[in-house]
């Protein structure tokens, strides 16, 4: 393999020593000790909140630390923006991806460098230098594509070709898993082995135990803001990162079998188009009933995201119906279905679930705040919002220091705590749960599942969209599969098997996988 020319030198050692970093009312980082090496994947584990990514956002420049210091091969480094740190070699993929939708892959790798061509850009030589890396390191883009047509995991691949462009050698991940399928898991784990093979150093943030344990060489362990300890991969097991992670065992769910109820949302003949003008649902048919919880499986981009935008109403359907407890809602709008029962906890919840410069209080009540409880005639009742913002911070066990918290400032895991709050407030009917632990960790994971089961217990009709085949396989009493638009079969769960669902994943329809199985 050809090595790029503009990575020809590289770091081989980067320190960050007794950082210290503050925020109102929070200590994110408390004297932090951490050191990655040329050739190397450091893992960095921890829960949402226990100061991961505040530390890396440090050594890219995003933040200033309050105390301690950065080397760079025994060389003290003061970076006053991301500019700096990319000119020292330092690239970073971040957890909600740095893209500008509108703008084609060549045109978001391009903006902010010069061009060969002042004042145009050089877009013919930039796409030919992105096709040579996505060859070389396993990376399947289309320079041409918009961003907004590509999935979350093409997405991705996008952000880590921008690093490689400008020339990154360190390059920090900011869970890089949280949006991909298991194969798109893979081809990620061969490209970074190729990236270290050449040299890279690479820092790994990341909840899942079994990934990181597959791909790192070192694994570091914050916990509230310090560094409880550092160890080889190797030889190192589940239960002794957990236990540095979370400070305590955490034990698998065991859902208890339930009587369901009627059909409360049913599913007839569903089709809708795709953002690339194709069809991405053709004919869904598929039925929840109360106290059941129907998992959605598939690789990403078979229809998922369109079946979940259709039943919230985000997109229209061209044909098929959609009932809730007998009503049709198929025409209906999201606050609409909202006042049938129906909640929605949405794929990207940095999109289309809150607003980054909104407040906590603000987030929660976006949809609620002109219900009669919050308002006092035509203003708003702010003493109570703050009053039943401090009850959901407490219920829901939310670290946030106070309602009037910018929601930009929370974990991942927190934010999506807030979100399943205001959602679960409402005590509906239905829930559509796209992707509900998509980057959190494993305490607010086991947390959100908790709460998942008590709503079916309490006669919620659930459908979970997860690309993560252990939570389907835990949490759903039936499991439907998805494949290129249509629901290819459904098994319950006790009948389900990995190789089963991964061949109807594959295309392959339900009675030939049993067919197969029997074989």
């Amino acid at each position: 393999m050809t090595t790029p020319a503009n990575l020809q030198k590289r770091i081989q050692r980067v320190e960050m020593c007794d950082i210290v970093k503050r925020f109102p009312g929070v200590l994110a980082n408390n004297k932090v000790c951490i050191e990655v090496n040329a050739g190397e994947v450091l893992a960095l584990l921890g829960e949402n909140g226990a100061g991961k990514s505040t530390l890396m956002r440090q050594l890219y420049g995003l933040y200033r630390p309050d105390g301690g210091q950065i080397l760079i091969d025994g060389q003290p480094q003061v970076f006053h923006s991301p500019a700096d740190a990319i000119a020292a070699g330092i690239g970073m993929i971040h957890q909600h991806f740095m893209l500008v939708p509108t703008l084609t892959v060549a045109q978001n790798v391009a903006l902010g460098l010069k061009s060969s061509r002042e004042p145009q850009l050089d877009l013919e030589r930039v796409s030919k230098r992105i096709q040579e890396l996505a060859q070389a390191y396993g990376l399947k883009v289309d320079p041409e594509a918009y961003v907004w047509q590509l999935s979350v995991g093409e997405q991705q691949r996008v952000e880590i070709i921008k690093a490689l462009y400008r020339g990154a050698s360190i390059i920090i991940l900011d869970e890089p898993t949280a949006v991909l399928t298991p194969q798109e898991v893979n081809d990620l784990f061969v490209t970074l082995k190729r990236m270290t093979q050449e040299g890279h150093g690479l820092v790994f943030i990341s909840h899942k135990l079994h990934e990181v344990m597959a791909i790192s060489d070192r694994i570091a362990v914050l916990r509230d803001g310090q560094m409880i300890g550092s160890r080889p991969a190797k030889g190192v097991t589940r239960d002794d990162l957990v236990k540095m992670m979370v400070g305590r065992e955490v034990k698998p769910l065991a859902p208890q079998p339930l009587q369901t109820g009627p059909v409360c949302l049913g599913i007839s003949g569903l089709r809708a188009m795709g953002d690339r003008g194709t069809e991405a649902l053709r004919g869904v048919d598929l039925e929840i009933h109360a106290s059941e919880i129907v998992g959605v499986a598939g690789v990403s981009g078979n229809g998922q995201r369109e079946l979940a935008q259709c039943l919230a109403g985000l997109r229209k359907n061209t044909a098929g119906t959609i009932q809730l407890n007998g009503q049709d809602i198929t025409q209906a709008s999201l606050l609409e279905r909202m006042a049938a029962g129906q909640s929605y906890i949405p794929e990207e919840r940095m999109r289309d679930g809150a607003i980054r410069e909104f407040s906590v209080q603000e987030n929660l009540f976006l949809r609620d705040h002109a219900a009669p409880q919050y308002t006092n005639g035509i203003f708003l009742n702010f003493a109570r919002m703050a009053a039943r913002t401090r009850e959901v911070i407490q219920q829901y066990s939310i670290k946030a220091p106070g309602g009037d918290t910018p929601i930009k400032n929370l974990s991942g895991g927190n934010i999506q705590k807030l979100i399943m709050a205001r959602e679960l407030s409402r005590q509906p009917k239905a829930l559509i749960a796209a992707q509900p632990t998509r980057g959190v960790d494993i305490g607010a994971t086991e947390y959100i599942h908790q709460r998942l089961l008590e709503q079916r217990a309490n006669g919620t009709a659930i459908l979970l969209i997860s690309e993560d085949l252990d939570e389907i396989r835990t949490l759903s009493d039936r499991i439907a599969v998805m494949y290129e638009g249509q629901i290819i079969g459904i098994v319950a769960r006790g009948e389900a098997t990995v190789e089963q669902i991964g061949l109807m994943m594959a295309g392959i329809p339900l009675q030939e996988t049993r067919a197969k199985a029997s074989a």
